[in-house]
């Protein structure tokens, strides 16, 4: 046996990169592609005729390269996950598989909105008899010296925003500001998701040009904001969301979260080593895998579309309000208030008694029949 110069011994246990295709159920095209990458390099490369030899402890790797790639894993996360040892790559594989299923379910429900639309060509969406009454507050909070929340409620568009970094008051405001010509009127279905792509893009470009622009230097990428949104067309709602701010329905006197944050102890939520209770006074719960930032969405928002009824109470709200207030005491004070002011106050009151240490920013409307 000789060793490479790199101390590892070689012989005639490596074998050629076609045995070891048969023996990790992977083509020599992939095996190459995954060792141009550094994903799976080989245990040797023939310095003279460029030939790869693996060693076939190398197959439990490469199988699992393969499995991976069978439920769709980017090759980038792979490479993460194989270096990881077992309980840790499970657990990433859970988070993993966990985020593929939100977003699975929510195309679904996307699909299934389009296709009732069209099943009963109803391209137009009337504006019929529904309005929205509400209202908007937002607060620094018993700590913060400043406050980077923003928040706008008006007869098409409910925003909150919550900024973060030397720039997040600019980035939070200019986020909403950048909403506000988009928000429609009476508009075909298809055309009320073009329209939250559209305004998400120029919400981006928004705050990118808002941080880039401001003082007090920093990495672009540590200046932000997040953003949750809704446009009201007459008899719907179109939803564009980014971050761990909140949106909640309020239906038959039952709360109902109905965006999903893009955050660190969600995403341990979401794979099962962390419970809801647990998050909640979990020291990462602020630390967010998605917003608009400097250098623009990773990730990019959601988007979807909800029929509105009579009767229904939407709060939209930073993570000033429920970081700090359990979904009991929000449903109730939400079912209790007789109108949006007055539901905007008492939760900001809630937010107080529990200490506010972080900004608060939240907005009430109400579906009502005009």
């Amino acid at each position: 046996m000789t060793e490479d110069g790199q101390g590892r011994g070689l012989g005639a246990e490596l074998v050629t990169i076609g045995a070891f295709a048969r023996l990790s159920r992977l083509s020599a095209k992939a095996l190459r592609r995954y060792d141009e990458l550094g994903l799976l390099p080989p245990a040797l490369v023939d310095p003279v005729n460029g030939y790869r030899y693996y060693d076939p402890a190398q197959v439990r790797a490469a199988r699992l390269v393969a499995w991976l790639r069978r439920i769709g894993m980017p090759l980038a996360r792979i490479r993460e996950v194989i270096a990881l040892e077992s309980g840790a790559a499970a657990a990433a594989i859970r988070a993993y598989w966990a985020r593929v299923e939100a977003e699975t379910a929510a195309r679904r429900d996307l699909a299934a909105f389009l296709i009732d639309q069209l099943s009963t060509e109803d391209v137009m969406t009337s504006v019929g008899t529904l309005g929205i009454r509400y209202a908007a507050r937002t607060d620094t909070g018993a700590v913060r010296e400043t406050n980077q929340d923003a928040v706008y409620a008006g007869a098409r568009l409910l925003a909150v925003a919550d900024g973060f970094g030397v720039s997040g008051a600019g980035a939070s405001t200019a986020a909403i500001e950048a909403l506000k010509p988009f928000a429609p009127g009476a508009v075909p279905a298809a055309e009320l998701l073009n329209t939250l792509h559209d305004a998400a893009e120029r919400v981006a470009l928004a705050v990118r040009e808002a941080v880039a622009g401001s003082e007090g230097g920093g990495a672009p990428q540590e200046s932000g904001t997040t953003l949750t949104a809704m446009m009201w067309t007459g008899s719907r709602l179109g939803l564009v969301h980014i971050g761990d701010s909140r949106a909640y329905l309020l239906r038959g006197g039952e709360l109902f979260r109905i965006t999903h944050d893009h955050s660190v102890v969600q995403s341990m939520i979401d794979d099962g080593s962390l419970t809801e209770e647990e998050a909640f006074s979990h020291p990462q719960r602020a630390m967010l895998l998605k917003a608009l930032s400097g250098d623009g969405p990773y990730g990019g928002p959601d988007v979807d579309v909800r029929d509105a009824l009579p009767g229904d109470r939407y709060l939209l709200c930073s993570d000033g309000l429920s970081a700090v207030v359990d979904g009991g005491d929000l449903a109730r004070v939400l079912a209790g208030a007789d109108g949006p002011a007055t539901a905007v106050g008492a939760l900001i009151e809630l937010a107080e008694a529990a200490g506010a240490p972080d900004n608060v920013a939240c907005a009430v409307a109400d579906v009502v029949e005009l």
